[in-house]
């Protein structure tokens, strides 16, 4: 019986490492057409900010107490609301622009002075992300600031011993119909090694991330699915007189 089970398992090997040779590619593109924006030029001020439902925003004017210091968060509708502007619908727009509306709203209730009598600022992100999936300690979904690279999303993402760091994809989705997203290798080994900044792509909004594991990563995750439940993987444990028996 014993030997059946090491003769399965030596199959199972055997046609997972064909299929991993024979496997179909992704289409991916040249690290030159992701772009070459360094996240330290990138520019990432209030006015190029789009308002989401979820972000918090918080409403600045020494002009108009009851509004000053003021947060919100925008609802899923797209609206915020306040006792004296009512609502007022920000989802898509700038900050400044969200503050152009509430001020003209107040414009019917108080003499506004200024160039810019109202301000809102994002207080909070909570509507825009970057996923980082696959092989990493900390996977998941994560804020997106403007800023962040390749190197800082997989290094805080920490990749695990399974890691293959020379195959790390990056994945941008094409918002347009008919398109194809962009895939790129991230050769995030020769980047901390050798120092490669070519891989250093700026992130963009809803970019994936993904950190395959090696081929026999891959292959053990695999035999370890298909195989466990065959041969009961995991030995219950019974408590005995303070001491743990199989």
């Amino acid at each position: 019986m014993k030997m059946q089970k090491v003769f399965s398992i030596f199959a199972i090997f055997l046609i997972l490492t064909l299929n991993f040779g024979c496997g179909s590619k992704p289409n991916k593109i040249s690290p030159e057409l992701m772009g070459t924006i360094k996240p330290s030029e990138q520019d990432v001020t209030p006015d190029r900010y789009i308002l989401q439902p979820a972000d918090e925003v918080t409403v600045l004017s020494s002009r108009v107490p009851e509004l000053h210091e003021q947060s919100q968060t925008i609802r899923p509708d797209g609206n915020i609301s306040f006792e004296t502007v009512g609502e007022v619908s920000v989802a898509g727009k700038t900050p400044r622009e969200a503050a152009e509306l509430i001020a003209e709203r107040l414009s019917k209730l108080y003499t506004l002075k200024g160039e810019n009598p109202i301000d809102v600022r994002v207080a909070i992100n909570r509507s825009k992300y970057y996923y980082v999936i696959g092989q990493v300690v900390i996977p998941g979904a994560k804020i997106f600031t403007g800023r962040e690279s390749t190197l800082s999303a997989i290094s805080r993402a920490i990749p695990n011993f399974r890691a293959w760091e020379d195959k790390i994809q990056l994945i941008r989705l094409n918002r347009g119909e008919d398109k194809k997203a962009k895939i790129c290798e991230v050769k995030f080994d020769q980047m901390v090694i050798n120092g490669e900044m070519r891989y250093n792509f700026l992130l963009e909004e809803g970019d994936i991330i993904y950190v395959p594991p090696t081929i026999l990563a891959a292959i053990g995750l695999t035999v370890a699915e298909i195989v466990g439940p065959i041969i009961g993987v995991g030995t219950a444990v019974t408590i005995t007189g303070g001491a743990a028996t199989p």
